[in-house]
C-alpha cells in the first residue's frame, strides 16, 4: 500500500434524529438521538478544483443516517455499527469513529456508545 497523499477528517457532529432506539417499553416511541461521525478520508491528491466531485459528499452520509434512523434499533451498538458500515462503503474512508447518544433518558446525563472501525488493508 502506498503512502497517504491527502488525508482529511470529515466531521458530522450531533446530527439530531428522532428514532426508536432502546429495549425498554418507554422507548417504543421515537426519541431524540444524537449521532456524530468522524471519517478519515484518503484522497489520491488534495482537491484543486474546489469541486464536490473531488471529495466525499457528507450530504450522502447524513441522508444515509436519516434512512437508518427510520428503521429503528434495539441497541446503540447495532446503530453505530450500521453507521460505520455506511461510511466505510465509500472506498476513500479508511477509518471511522461513530458515536450515538440518547440525551433525554436521564435528567443528569447522556447515555451513548462509540466505536472505531478501520478498513482492512487489501493484500
Amino acid at each position: 500500500m502506498g503512502a497517504t497523499m491527502a488525508e482529511y477528517t470529515i466531521i458530522l457532529r450531533d446530527l439530531s434524529v428522532s428514532m426508536r432506539l432502546g429495549i425498554h417499553p418507554h422507548e417504543a416511541v421515537p426519541q431524540r438521538v444524537l449521532v456524530s461521525v468522524w471519517m478519515t478520508v484518503d484522497y489520491a491528491k488534495p482537491p484543486s478544483a474546489d469541486s464536490i466531485d473531488e471529495v466525499l459528499d457528507y450530504d450522502a452520509i447524513r441522508a444515509g443516517i436519516l434512512a437508518l434512523a427510520g428503521r429503528g434499533f434495539a441497541l446503540q451498538e447495532t446503530l453505530v455499527e450500521a453507521v460505520a458500515a455506511l461510511c466505510l462503503a465509500d472506498g476513500r474512508v479508511v477509518r471511522v469513529r461513530v458515536r450515538s447518544e440518547k440525551p433525554d433518558i436521564f435528567p443528569d446525563a447522556r447515555v451513548g456508545c462509540e466505536i472505531v472501525r478501520e478498513r482492512c488493508p487489501t493484500r
